[in-house]
């Protein structure tokens, strides 16, 4: 586990778009700051993450259903959920680079590199004042701490700040042919909503009793003055959400429930539990009443990938408010009616991609028995996800060997995800599919067109032996 190495962060950043994973937004005209796409590989194993989820989700749980609700929603929709007042973040802007910056991200650069300069109590002391002002609202004091701090701006490497503001995050839109206010609807900043608005619609189709669950992956968008550190903040993203309802007073112990499940959820993903951990949040959101980040080692730093929060009735209780439609549920145990409380469990998919990719990033050397240097670049992806599992390889383009090799093709490409290649020496293809992350490799050789045995090599170790072609993909997924 290594936080804070630039250099290998940028390495992945680069093995990313070289082997197919992700490249910049509409890269032919300069890109779009902080927009990417998911190359082949990338959405495979994009695609791979999601449905890990969704099954543990769903299909691992008799009382947590799916939907999948519309981006775009009714705007007085965001003004119930507290978006249009409360969905700021704190913005300052250095009156001579003209570069805007969030308080929070400027502050934590700062402490960055006290840390790095070896003055870790200097650090965690700045840290806590931030998080103290932050909590409290008390934007005066956040700017007094850029100034005591003598806190730079990297464009003018000056400290001539304006007084820090907030700034709504939502992006706003017409819906229909006139543009007028009161046509204007927002691009949602979350999913959760999509939940919320539709609790009794699920709850009465699904025959589903509390406690019981709505899970939902899509699109959210963010308008995100300082995007920054590849996919990791991004103003087009994708959310894994889920929102437990449950009986007022009994919101504790499902917060703890699934605290611990979420944990095993990521721990069980093959990812080392000591890369892992909780940070309790000092600020509240103003629909919790407790909240904590599942954080990662990222090479960048600890940075949050999910987010557990006990939301109350407060969402609930605004939809009936501001729509006067009753959002309550007859609980026929304690005979009466409530409106339910929440826990949600809120993953970001690209956050969850990018943890992948830099959990399973190596760089191997070594030295061979002829006494000589090897190396290779390896992805060293939890074979569950990987994008592709089974790399089909004939040893020559002739002599009967592709026409096995397609055999072997059809056997297996119903069962997960396969990969056909002839070309290049057989080291090369070994090589290429290392940086792939692809976890066997079967090489069709002579021997094959005699006792249809094959050669399987082991990614992590490289190791080799024969194995029969009959029952092969039963023999790959039982090593998932």
């Amino acid at each position: 586990m290594t936080v804070n190495d630039q250099n290998r962060f940028q390495a992945i950043i680069s093995h990313a778009k070289e082997y197919g994973f992700v490249f910049p937004s509409s890269e032919i005209y300069d890109g779009l700051s902080a927009v990417y796409d998911y190359g082949p590989w990338g959405s495979e194993l994009k695609k791979n993450i999601r449905e890990s989820w969704w099954n543990a989700m769903t299909r691992m749980h008799d009382n947590i259903v799916g939907i999948d609700a519309a981006i775009f929603m009714h705007p007085t929709t965001w003004k119930a959920s507290g978006h249009v007042d409360n969905f700021s973040d704190p913005m300052i802007d250095n009156k001579d680079s003209k570069k805007r910056y969030r308080v929070d991200h400027l502050i934590e650069g700062a402490a960055e590199e006290l840390s790095k300069s070896g003055k870790q109590q200097e650090a965690d002391d700045l840290l806590r004042q931030m998080d103290e002002g932050l909590a409290a609202n008390d934007f005066t004091e956040l700017k007094n701490l850029i100034d005591r701090n003598g806190i730079k701006c990297s464009v003018s490497n000056t400290c001539n700040w304006t007084d820090v503001r907030q700034f709504n995050l939502m992006f706003s839109t017409q819906l229909g042919s006139v543009a007028e206010d009161a046509n204007e609807i927002y691009l949602r900043p979350e999913t959760a909503q999509g939940i919320f608005v539709n609790f009794l619609n699920v709850q009465k189709t699904a025959r589903m009793k509390i406690p019981f669950g709505i899970a939902q992956v899509g699109k959210a968008f963010r308008n995100e003055i300082v995007a920054r550190q590849f996919i990791f903040r991004m103003r087009e993203f994708e959310q894994m959400e889920m929102q437990y309802f449950i009986r007022p007073g009994s919101q504790k112990e499902w917060y703890e429930y699934w605290k611990t499940e979420r944990m095993k959820w990521h721990t069980a993903m093959g990812i080392p539990s000591e890369n892992y951990r909780f940070h309790d949040h000092v600020k509240l959101a103003h629909y919790a009443d407790a909240a904590v980040d599942i954080e990662y080692a990222f090479p960048i730093g600890w940075k949050e990938v999910e987010g557990i929060h006990s939301r109350t009735d407060f969402d609930l209780k605004n939809h009936q408010q501001f729509s006067g439609k009753k959002q309550q549920y007859f609980d026929p145990e304690v005979n009466q009616s409530h409106v339910p409380y929440v826990i949600e469990t809120s993953i970001g998919l690209d956050r969850m991609f990018l943890l992948v990719l830099c959990h399973a990033y190596q760089e191997e050397k070594w030295t061979k028995e002829d006494g000589n240097e090897d190396s290779r670049v390896v992805l060293k992806i939890p074979p569950a996800i990987a994008p592709i599992k089974l790399a089909v390889l004939p040893l020559l383009k002739k002599e009967g060997l592709p026409e096995i090799a397609r055999e072997i093709m059809a056997s297996c490409r119903n069962e997960f995800y396969c990969f056909y290649e002839e070309k290049d020496t057989i080291g090369k293809r070994y090589r290429r599919m290392d940086a792939l992350g692809t976890p066997f490799c079967v090489t069709v050789d002579h021997q094959t067109k005699e006792d249809r045995t094959v050669t399987i090599r082991y990614r992590d170790t490289m190791k080799q032996e024969r194995i029969s072609m009959e029952g092969l993909a039963a023999f790959i997924r039982s090593k998932f």
